[in-house]
């Protein structure tokens, strides 16, 4: 697991592919809570996605897989 502290509000979120699909917002609980979509909705991904973090969050799977398994809630 990555530490949590190394996540910042708004780094960029980028997939396995490289390709950035979000911003975070905020940590809450075991999730990363993404800033709001264009649609102005919140998705909130679990921290055990992030691969590692530099000045990016990098996330272990594909932002297609991402944003479909993507909740609507934080983990508790």
């Amino acid at each position: 697991m990555v530490d949590r502290d190394l996540i910042k509000p708004d780094m960029p979120v980028v997939c396995s592919n490289d390709g950035q699909f979000a911003h975070v917002d905020h940590l809450e609980g075991d999730s990363i809570k993404l800033k709001k979509d264009k649609s102005g909705k919140y998705h909130y991904i679990p921290l055990h996605w992030v691969k590692s973090v530099d000045h990016r969050v990098r996330l272990d799977r594909p932002g297609y897989q991402a944003m479909r398994e993507w909740s609507k809630t934080p983990l508790v």
